[in-house]
């Protein structure tokens, strides 16, 4: 599939939403930012655009894909919200947390957005570029993040275009991202209990679940990866190593300066990409505190440094 598209870069003051959703509409695929990273967006009821996103990422067909909503009320039709479920939403939406949910069995949605699940991963997004797109096609729209799967998620056109140029119809440039870390996925069970599936920006108070069966998408244990060794809570560094700091540590290139872990955040995936394109072979990164927005920037580094089986 490499090639096979001439990948347009769309500019949102310049008409690119309606070209976004045109293309959309038509079962193609289009990246788009939200405010967590940028996804690979297709029209969620189509098997043939959905198989066109896993083409695309190569990402292993028992990996769910998040359907993005424009209302609370496109949700429902979806899927079965508990009171648990409805006071997360009336909460949390439009924001960076999706809630596992019973699929409904009358749901227009391709088979493959769940990986043959009976749950669904839904969010109602804030990102008002992404709010725009969803209200022109008029429809859900799969969109797992926009990168090869298993490597790192992008935060920018750029990032989109080193990845998935010539794989996908094109890019809507919206700028940087600003929260940087996927979103929280939650799932709210029958008996009202929440696990936490994937840590992101959304602190719900709870601890992550311990990875049974893949539910949700972030699960493998291999992922985020910048194609080279990641070494962790490093506060020296070799000669081969590109290092990537925070707070005291300044490295290579640094999550904050100043030990704001919201800024590291955002910056995680840049400073992975900066790593992944440095001609050292080896990636270290300074220690981030277990606290706050800090589990999920060490989830991600975990995943970033398990070699894939």
């Amino acid at each position: 599939m490499s090639g096979k598209y001439a990948t347009e870069t769309l500019h949102v003051e310049e008409g690119g939403i309606a070209c976004a959703a045109k293309i959309l509409r038509d079962g193609g695929l289009v990246a788009v930012p939200t405010e967590t990273v940028y996804g690979l967006a297709a029209r969620a009821d189509s098997d043939a655009a959905v198989a066109k996103i896993y083409a695309a990422k190569g990402r292993p067909s028992f990996n769910p894909l998040i359907v993005h909503v424009a209302s609370l009320a496109q949700a429902r039709a979806l899927a079965e919200f508990s009171p648990v479920a409805e006071r997360l939403a009336q909460h949390h939406w439009p924001g960076p947390l999706t809630l596992v949910l019973p699929r409904r069995r009358a749901a227009d949605l391709s088979d493959a957005v769940t990986a043959g699940l009976d749950t669904l991963a839904l969010r109602m997004p804030s990102h008002p570029v992404m709010r725009a797109l969803l209200d022109a096609v008029g429809l859900p729209l799969a969109a797992p993040s926009a990168n090869r799967s298993g490597f790192i998620s992008p935060t920018s056109p750029t990032h989109v275009l080193a990845s998935l140029g010539g794989r996908i119809d094109a890019v809507l440039d919206g700028g940087d991202c600003t929260r940087g870390l996927e979103s929280t996925i939650a799932a709210v069970r029958s008996d009202g209990s929440v696990d936490i599936l994937r840590p992101g920006p959304i602190d719900l108070g709870l601890t992550a679940a311990n990875a049974g069966s893949i539910e949700a998408p972030g699960q493998l244990e291999s992922h985020y990866a910048p194609g080279k060794p990641v070494r962790l809570m490093a506060s020296e560094v070799a000669p081969d190593e590109f290092w990537i700091g925070f707070g005291a540590i300044q490295g290579d290139c640094t999550l904050s300066d100043s030990g704001d872990l919201t800024q590291a955040a955002a910056r995680l995936y840049a400073c992975l990409h900066e790593g992944a394109r440095s001609d050292k072979p080896r990636i270290a990164i300074a220690p981030v505190p277990q606290t706050g927005i800090g589990v999920a920037i060490n989830d991600r580094l975990r995943r970033a440094a398990t070699p894939p089986n």
